[in-house]
């Protein structure tokens, strides 16, 4: 019998249909070794040694391993084919004995039955610079968190935390509220005018002004409510002409089939998905899920790539779909090609794409939970239309310009119509048409209406996901596999909060944290450094680099200056500041502290005066330096004449999956044990000692949960699911 062993069920599932009874494919439930929690884990004096561990929650499944190992022929291991899955089989090799030398690895870039079979003819020994890679980015993360998180514990607040991308993903976040903060808006009018031929009144079409006595005018122009009232009265009195037409042909190219970022942009833009989400969706499309008629199907490529390559048979296969429904003309004349961004695109992957060109979206309809469904969607026409001729399209600007003086203005509408569809017939254009009526130049004009809007220019949006990750990426932070849990991470850890739109805010104790960490520690939030870092590890992969010499570059000069700054810095001096409000029950000066839950006046006497009081224009942001027998608290700051006190909610950023209008928040029981419920209790009753994932089990439809080590199972105890894993 041969062991196949790889990190889910449900992949193992997928694999072993396609493997005969010779076959045994197990899964290791994910990591089965890693660096301890309750100490640093890295023999700094000597080559910065990892010492790695078999975590309590993993030491059952290892035992079965073993067990298994020992009754089999010889071991595969098909472990994603990214650096951490080269990572997991190398841990996997060590724990069950076997020799590096001897390890068999089986790489794929999809799950089908052509790609395992094409696996196991051309098996392959580990790729130890892939597992340096992964180890040096493991170690240099641990040095971080365990070395500087502690430093902010004891100087600004417990329970903080620093991390190598995480930190530079929050000081983006913090400067864009910055530059939000700073922002003077300005005030403009825009002056539309809905005009027809003067023959034809059915023709109406909108314009808006566009030149002064031919000047071509800028926003803010017209800055004035007055200035603006007189243009669009001189308007009204005057008679209109069409003084020009212009007609320009423009062509439309497909964009590359998607990458980890660009599929994380996208379904955030068009479908409203985290990025946490789009993967955890596009993880269950690659492992296989059940589609009726087809069995157990890997829908998608693996989906952490920073590739746009894609196979020749995956072209081939697309030319040939395209031709059979839509025509010959929609296939180009050659194989579109498109060029990766990254010089050293991990490990050579494809882009994510489709592994079975015939599943449509439209075969899978209500097969599949819809949220599964809406991504497929969006992969498939992407790849699809990636290899379809470019759109071709007309587009037609109408200037209609007063012809009474003393002043002369002029109108401008655009219009454009699709000639010939291309692409866009199975990935939309994400402009739309707009038809304008044929008209003679020098027509006379009517306008039905002259109208103004006062508007005021915004600042920068702040981050969304996919604006988020698209900075990441812009930047060289980041990969991959980073994107979804660095954004996972700022908001668990209370950096960051989404707002009513959710976009990504930043708290009080982020702007403080950033703060100092710009300051003092400006190489572990610099874009340029960090960047640096991702190339290293690239080239480390490639076997272009070792990996203990740019630990220790980075490690040595980061431990000199962190012991510095322990010595030198205060929490008062980091987060305190002074003001000239007089404390009203002893006298001495109110200073400004931030603490975890943010900004709050107290008394400078503190300890033996503990007045508080909330930020004056913030009356509502009471400070949380209550901490009762079920955890932190909201109270006023008069009490004790005023006992109003509120629990603190945090929320995970997942909806309610029962009412579908609550936001799920973690909670405390009375023995102190954390569960996750729905917010509007008790007019809603759900409560999940797992936290929720946000997606519903595919067997028994109950809300799945993260378990031990970010794996993911369902909450139903009876579901059968779990009876078959037992």
């Amino acid at each position: 019998m041969h062991l196949v062993i790889v990190e889910s069920p449900t992949k193992a599932k997928t694999i072993g249909a396609y493997l005969g009874k010779s076959y045994k494919v197990v899964s290791s439930f994910g990591h089965i070794r890693d660096l301890p929690r309750s100490k640093l884990g890295v023999d700094v004096e000597h080559g910065f040694l990892p010492h790695y561990v078999v975590p309590r929650d993993k030491q059952k499944v290892v035992t079965e391993l073993k067990a298994l190992a020992k009754k089999t022929d010889d071991i595969l291991f098909a472990t994603d084919e990214d650096r951490e899955g080269e990572a997991i089989s190398w841990h996997l090799a060590a724990v069950l004995d076997v020799p590096e030398k001897k390890v068999k690895r089986l790489v794929f870039h999809e799950i089908t039955k052509t790609a395992i079979t094409e696996a196991l003819k051309n098996a392959r020994p580990l790729n130890m610079d892939m597992v340096d890679a992964q180890q040096a980015r493991r170690i240099v993360d641990r040095l971080v968190g365990y070395e500087l998180s502690p430093f902010l514990w004891k100087k600004i607040a417990r329970g903080l935390s620093a991390g190598r991308v995480q930190s530079v993903a929050v000081r983006l976040i913090v400067e864009r509220e910055r530059e939000r903060e700073a922002f003077k808006p300005e005030s403009y009018w825009v002056i539309k005018g809905l005009f027809h031929p003067s023959a034809r009144v059915d023709a109406e079409f909108e314009a808006k002004l566009h030149a002064i006595q031919g000047k071509t005018i800028d926003k803010l122009d017209i800055n004035t409510a007055a200035y603006a009232d007189k243009i669009v009265s001189a308007s009204k009195k005057s008679a209109f002409t069409l003084s020009d037409i212009e007609e320009k042909k423009q062509t439309r190219s497909p964009s590359a089939p998607f990458t980890t970022s660009t599929l994380q942009q996208e379904a955030n833009r068009r479908l409203g998905y985290s990025a946490k989400q789009t993967m955890m969706l596009a993880q269950r499309l690659y492992e296989g899920v059940s589609v009726p008629g087809e069995g157990t199907v890997g829908l998608i490529t693996y989906m952490r790539t920073d590739s746009v390559n894609l196979s020749q048979e995956f072209v081939n296969r697309a030319r040939e779909h395209v031709e059979t429904v839509y025509g010959k003309e929609f296939v180009p004349s050659t194989p579109k090609k498109y060029i990766t961004k990254s010089k050293l695109a991990q490990e050579a992957h494809e882009a994510i794409r489709p592994t079975h060109v015939h599943i449509t979206p439209e075969k899978l309809g209500d097969k599949l939970e819809s949220k599964l469904v809406r991504l497929y969607t969006l992969i498939w026409q992407r790849a699809i239309a990636s290899q379809m001729a470019d759109a071709r399209l007309t587009q037609t600007s109408l200037e209609i310009s007063t012809t009474t003086p003393p002043e002369q203005y002029t109108f401008k509408a655009l219009g454009s119509i699709v000639d010939f569809a291309g692409f866009s017939a199975v990935f939309p254009l994400s402009t739309k048409e707009s038809l304008l009526p044929a008209i003679t130049k020098g027509e006379t004009m009517t306008a039905k209406e002259i109208t103004s809007e006062g508007k005021q220019t915004e600042p920068a949006a702040r981050y969304n996901d996919a604006t988020l990750v698209k900075a990441l990426e812009e930047y060289d932070i980041g990969r991959p596999s980073t994107y979804a849990p660095t954004i996972s991470t700022i908001i668990a850890r209370g950096y960051v909060i989404r707002d009513e739109d959710r976009r990504l805010a930043p708290t009080d104790i982020a702007k403080l944290v950033n703060d100092v960490l710009v300051e003092h520690f400006p190489r572990v939030v610099d874009f340029k450094f960090t960047a640096q870092m991702e190339n290293d590890l690239d080239e480390i992969a490639a076997g272009n680099k070792k990996w203990q010499p740019i630990v220790k570059d980075f490690y040595e000069p980061f431990k000199k200056n962190l012991t510095e700054k322990q010595e030198v810095l205060s929490k008062k001096e980091l987060t305190e500041e002074t003001t000239t409000e007089i404390c009203d029950k002893c006298g001495k000066p109110m200073i400004i502290k931030t603490g975890r839950f943010g900004r709050f006046m107290a008394c400078s006497g503190y300890p033996e005066c503990k007045n508080t009081k909330p930020l004056p224009g913030t009356e509502g942001d009471l400070p949380a330096d209550k901490r009762g027998r079920f955890g932190k608290f909201w109270s006023c700051s008069r009490y004790p004449e005023c006992k109003f006190i509120k629990k603190i909610q945090k929320t995970i950023g997942v909806k309610c999956p029962q009412c579908k209008e609550g936001d799920i928040v973690m909670k405390r029981s009375k023995r102190g044990r954390t569960f996750y419920a729905c917010n509007r209790y008790p007019a809603c009753k759900l409560a999940l000692w797992g936290k929720p994932t946000g997606s519903p089990c595919t067997v028994c439809d109950a809300s799945l949960v993260y378990g031990a080590k970010d794996t993911i199972q369902c909450s139903n105890k009876e579901c059968p699911s779990k009876k078959k894993s037992k």
